[in-house]
């Protein structure tokens, strides 16, 4: 099993602690999907007193607070004061305009891909039709075959049965005459 290592970022007025195998482990953890570490925003620690609470619970993001609350309102950059506001608006002084740039315009779009697509759509349709009717032409002459070979078939098994029940009359005959001829 891969050795435990005690990594931190900041978050905030807090920074996270989180015990993980690697670097990619502890991002994972974070939920960071950028390098903190190239960034300069992560680093592995290594104080004993820092490591302890993390490495108790491998993988679970740790929160500490970075100082008090005041100390964290007295790190905060002075705002300058702002200049009281007028009851209205002065106007804008009047200056010769200079004339406008003209606003660039861009070269219009060139159309030949999409011409060509639609030549080529257009050709894969009249193509794809005169497939479909000659299929349509195929099928219509497979079922005019199919319809003369079921007529042949029904044709000859119409005369083959005929024929068997001649031959099995004939014998019937016989059979009787052989009988009276037997007794």
């Amino acid at each position: 099993m891969a050795k435990l290592k005690v990594f931190r970022t900041p978050i905030g007025f807090h920074d996270a602690y989180v015990a993980a195998t690697s670097r990619k482990a502890a991002l994972k953890a974070w939920g960071s999907e950028r390098d903190l570490f190239a960034r300069g925003s992560a680093e592995e620690v290594t104080d004993p007193s820092l490591t302890a609470e993390p490495l108790a619970q491998p993988g679970v993001v740790i929160r500490r607070s970075r100082g008090s609350a005041a100390e964290q309102i007295a790190a905060l950059p002075e705002t300058p004061a702002r200049p009281p506001r007028r009851a209205t608006p002065e106007p804008a002084p009047a200056t010769p305009s200079a004339k406008p740039k003209p606003r660039a315009i861009p070269p219009k779009p060139d159309r030949a891909a999409l011409d060509a697509a639609e030549q080529a759509l257009a050709e894969a349709t009249d193509r794809q039709r005169g497939e479909a009717r000659a299929l349509r032409a195929e099928e219509a002459t497979l079922a005019k075959r199919r319809r003369a070979m079921e007529r042949e078939h029904e044709d000859e098994q119409q005369a083959l049965a005929a024929a068997k029940e001649g031959a099995a009359d004939a014998y019937d005959r016989a059979m009787r005459l052989w009988r009276a001829a037997s007794r």
